[in-house]
């Protein structure tokens, strides 16, 4: 069912997405790019989008340095990135 939406937490905020976008996408359609932080404190966002860069890690259902862009949204799922820190 293309149209079937799913809900996940970004920040412990909810946002809806269609099924087959990845949690990158998913981060960027909640307003803000950045996945982490530098070793400096600088953002970071997805750059290649096919998970050679790795800087769209982030935690996902308590699971650290998972390649957003390489990642599935799932109903319910539980995504925290370094745009707070």
């Amino acid at each position: 069912m293309p149209d079937a939406q799913i809900t996940l937490s970004i920040n412990a905020h909810d946002i809806s997405v269609a099924q087959g976008v990845t949690v990158a996408a998913a981060i960027a359609m909640a307003g803000n790019a950045i996945t982490r932080r530098s070793v400096t404190g600088a953002a970071r966002a997805p750059l290649c989008g096919m998970g050679v860069c790795q800087e769209c890690r982030v935690t996902i259902d308590g699971r650290a340095h998972q390649l957003s862009c390489q990642t599935l949204c799932a109903d319910g799922m539980h995504v925290v990135t370094g745009a707070m820190a």
